[in-house]
């Protein structure tokens, strides 16, 4: 048998289910940016990468509020959310030139909600072969970008900076 090491999923497998604070409005509250990996801040959401991702480039977008169904969100929240998901997009097609993007919401546990309590948007860049049989039999990831630099990227984008 092969082993695939990847210590820095450690951390996530160790706590699943034993989170006291909601990561989001923790990452929300954070005063460096850096740290829970927000690339973008706006009125009523931010945007933040996976720290766990399925891809490089993986973001989500994340109101403020803390909701766990979409009709407890206002109307602003969310059409900033949706222009939130179309400017990921815009800069993760210019940084990363993906084939495909996957936008979506898994609302509640039981579809696959990892982050139940607190609605936020994915935004995936993907590739063909990137659900090859390490991902869909192995059910492992390969993301060949560190996150540190993935976070540096996307922040110039949306700052408007070169990257």
């Amino acid at each position: 048998m092969d082993y695939l090491w990847t210590p820095w999923r450690y951390q996530y497998v160790t706590t699943a289910g034993e989170r006291g604070e909601c990561i989001f409005c923790a990452a929300a509250q954070a005063s460096d940016d850096r740290e829970p990996l927000v690339v973008h801040r706006a009125a009523r959401s931010f945007v933040i990468l996976n720290r766990f991702p399925y891809t490089s480039g993986h973001l989500m977008v994340v109101p403020y509020e803390h909701a766990r169904a979409l009709e407890e969100l206002a109307d602003e929240t969310l059409v900033e959310l949706i222009r939130l998901g179309r400017d990921s997009v815009k800069h993760l097609r210019a940084i990363y030139r993906p084939e495909g993007l996957n936008l979506g919401m898994n609302l509640g546990r039981s579809a696959g909600a990892g982050i139940a309590e607190h609605v936020h948007l994915h935004v995936l860049p993907r590739w063909a072969g990137d659900t090859s049989f390490i991902t869909t039999v192995g059910e492992t990831r390969v993301v060949p970008e560190e996150l540190e630099v993935t976070w540096e990227k996307l922040r110039r984008a949306f700052r408007g900076e070169p990257v």
